[in-house]
């Protein structure tokens, strides 16, 4: 089994386990998928370098869509992280992007949808990179898994101990904003790992495309954990 098929097998028995990583009522909450890949023509260069233009355009197809959030991002091929040379490698740019990220404004309330503890955190403090970062570990009756929260506000990490409890649905930050969350629009980078070798408070959340399927063995679908499907306004 890849890892998506692991975790779906877990929550198949254990359906009640899986909490919130963010406020959303799915009989009235709309969700904006937004496509950050080549074919969405209007993410200029331009558009994608300018931090302030690129939030307000996020913002505004928000609003004219009438939905709370924009959401997608798993396995997708994006062209955007051409904004910042983090991403740059010698061989074989960092293109491919490796969880969901939820679109939203600065300070929106970011929950534990899982009951684990505290495994690691760090302020990432590059342009484009994580800025704010926490690392949670599960123990899923046998099956470790973890969950990043990137692009979180400064603050939120102030008082967090390695090894402390977390409940499920227990608030644990929020999003940050561009001064603070490695300067992107505001947004959550939500991602699960069933392995993170000896990382940090760091995980990439952004690997090379010619990896993907070494990628899927160890990163499940979060839209196991955030069932956004229905809501998504396509």
């Amino acid at each position: 089994m890849n890892a998506t098929e692991k975790l779906a097998a877990y929550i198949k028995v254990h359906p009640g386990a899986i909490g919130k990583v963010v406020d959303f009522d799915a009989h009235t909450d709309r969700l904006y998928p937004l496509d950050l890949t080549a074919a969405n023509t209007q993410l200029t260069e331009a558009l994608v370098a300018d931090t302030e233009a690129f939030s307000q355009w996020i913002t505004k197809t928000l609003a004219d869509n009438n939905c709370r959030y924009g959401v997608g991002g798993y396995m997708e091929h994006r062209t955007i992280y051409t904004r910042s040379t983090l991403f740059d490698t010698d061989d074989e740019p960092r293109r491919l992007h490796l969880g969901i990220d939820i679109w939203g404004d600065a300070g929106t309330p970011v929950y534990a949808p899982l009951v684990g503890t505290v495994h690691s955190f760090a302020d990432n403090d590059n342009f484009g990179d994580y800025g704010p970062t926490i690392i949670l570990q599960h123990d899923l009756d046998g099956l470790v898994l973890y969950s990043l929260y990137g692009h979180l506000s400064r603050k939120d990490l102030n008082g967090l101990q390695v090894g402390q409890s977390i409940g499920i649905n227990q608030q644990i930050a929020g999003l940050g904003n561009a001064a603070e969350n490695g300067h992107w629009p505001p947004h959550l980078h939500f991602q699960l790992m069933l392995d993170i070798g000896d990382a940090n408070g760091d995980y990439p959340g952004v690997g090379r495309y010619s990896q993907m399927e070494q990628y899927l063995q160890n990163i499940p679908d979060p839209e196991l954990i955030l069932q956004f499907a229905d809501a998504r306004n396509n």
